[in-house]
């Protein structure tokens, strides 16, 4: 499982939604619906989704038990799907 996050977290070039060329200084975020970096402007949609607080309520919890507990990891996968971050 860590590997398998700390990839996703590697710094993507492009938005897994738009493709949207991202620079390294660009934030990105994690989808809470397919734990995927996307950009901002992706997130704010995302975000729009009415179903949108429910699964970001799961995916929080869920990450919680896969990797918090598992790894310690209080600044890793699970944050980064609520927190943009840069490469």
């Amino acid at each position: 499982m860590q590997d398998d996050w700390t990839e996703k977290l590697s710094c993507a070039i492009q938005c897994h939604r738009c493709d949207e060329k991202m620079d390294q200084k660009d934030p990105r975020i994690l989808s809470v619906y397919d734990h995927q970096a996307i950009c901002m402007t992706c997130k704010k949609e995302e975000e729009q989704r009415p179903d949108y607080e429910k699964i970001s309520k799961n995916t929080i919890g869920q990450c919680m038990i896969d990797t918090e507990l598992q790894y310690s990891d209080p600044a890793g996968f699970c944050y980064h799907h609520f927190y943009p971050y840069t490469c």
